[in-house]
């Protein structure tokens, strides 16, 4: 699916509101282009990013009132897993739904779309937590990462698989011929290479892959430090979005890989404006002036190690650096806010 966003404006997920109403109005009002659907980890324990996409997955145990989420690989698992693999193989894709009661934005926000759809809709955004940091943020009963129990793991991407294919579905039911992008969000990437990770990039590559391959739109993952970007750049995905305030020279240190990545239709969705990193205030004292100067720096520094600077501006997102889930209301809508201004302004500079 040929896609070049140029430029235009989208958020990473995360907001701090308790009121999904206005949290999709704020949405709205600053990315009708693209509009995500928000979680609201504020909200309640299961829009946690974890817990959010559990409903349906074998041996999955939730536990409220301590506010913890692990998988069981015992006694009654077997049965699960039978149950499981009888929906997954029927494509029974109302079992793997996501309910209102785990993702009220999700809901809020179609909701509202069936009644009104913006006038300059191109694509809309779904979103799940990736394989690896589920996989490695759950544990099982013995407190080993799930990921890492081969019977568990299979399950879990499987899940995965199924929430951005109904996800998708929904977003069809609204309209037909609508883009669309599922985005996995992979923070627990910063990490590899490192003890915490012991997987190989064959493994990374396969168990990423597995997820991207089930979406029939466009497919995105996101990581908000740095990583070994090449590793994404071997996947299918299709749209990278990183820590550009932060972290744009990692980005630069593979150059190559991204012209090649860039080639094949590959977008970047540049988190140029400060959110929950560095700090969740650091936005307050930002200008529309200060981030456009320094996404121009930044551009400049890939153009500098051999990028093209049209071909990278025309495959370019703007978006915050991360979600906004843990900043107070008002900045995190400053920070959604300045995303959509800085879109304008440059899309007014380069597109006309």
């Amino acid at each position: 699916m040929e896609f070049k966003p140029r430029c235009l404006p989208m958020t990473v997920g995360s907001m701090p509101h308790i009121d999904a109403v206005k949290a999709c109005e704020v949405v709205l009002k600053n990315t009708p282009q693209i509009p995500v659907w928000p979680q609201l980890p504020n909200l309640s324990f299961k829009e946690s990013m974890c817990v959010q996409i559990s409903e349906g997955m074998p041996g999955v145990r939730i536990d409220e009132e301590k506010k913890k989420i692990h998988l069981e690989a015992r006694e009654n698992l077997v049965w699960e897993l039978e149950k499981f693999y009888d929906r997954f193989l029927a494509e029974d894709l109302d079992y793997f739904a996501i309910s209102a009661d785990y993702a009220r934005g999700l809901h809020t926000m179609l909701d509202i779309l069936r009644k009104h759809l913006p006038s300059d809709l191109v694509m809309l955004k779904g979103q799940l937590t990736g394989p690896i940091s589920f996989g490695l943020t759950v544990t099982d009963q013995n407190k080993q990462a799930v990921l890492y129990n081969d019977l568990l793991r299979d399950a879990i991407i499987k899940t995965l698989t199924m929430k951005a294919k109904w996800q998708e579905r929904e977003f069809k039911k609204l309209v037909p011929d609508v883009k669309t992008v599922i985005f996995f969000d992979e923070p627990y990437l910063q990490s590899y290479g490192s003890s915490y990770i012991k997987l190989n990039k064959e493994e990374v590559i396969s168990y990423l892959n597995e997820c991207f391959y089930a979406v029939d739109g466009l497919c995105g993952v996101h990581c908000c430090g740095r990583t070994d970007w090449s590793l994404l750049m071997e996947t299918t995905v299709n749209i990278i979005s990183f820590d550009a305030y932060d972290h744009t020279e990692s980005m630069s240190l593979y150059p190559q890989e991204l012209n090649k990545f860039l080639d094949r239709g590959g977008i970047l969705a540049w988190g140029i404006v400060p959110s929950t990193y560095p700090s969740p205030d650091a936005i307050a004292n930002e200008t529309l002036e200060g981030i456009l100067d320094k996404f121009e720096d930044k551009v400049q520094l890939l153009v500098d190690k051999g990028i093209n600077k049209t071909k990278l501006l025309e495959a370019s997102l703007i978006t915050p650096n991360c979600g906004t889930g843990s900043m107070i209301e008002e900045l995190a809508e400053k920070s959604i806010r300045l995303t959509s201004e800085l879109s304008s302004a440059l899309r007014e500079k380069y597109f006309g």
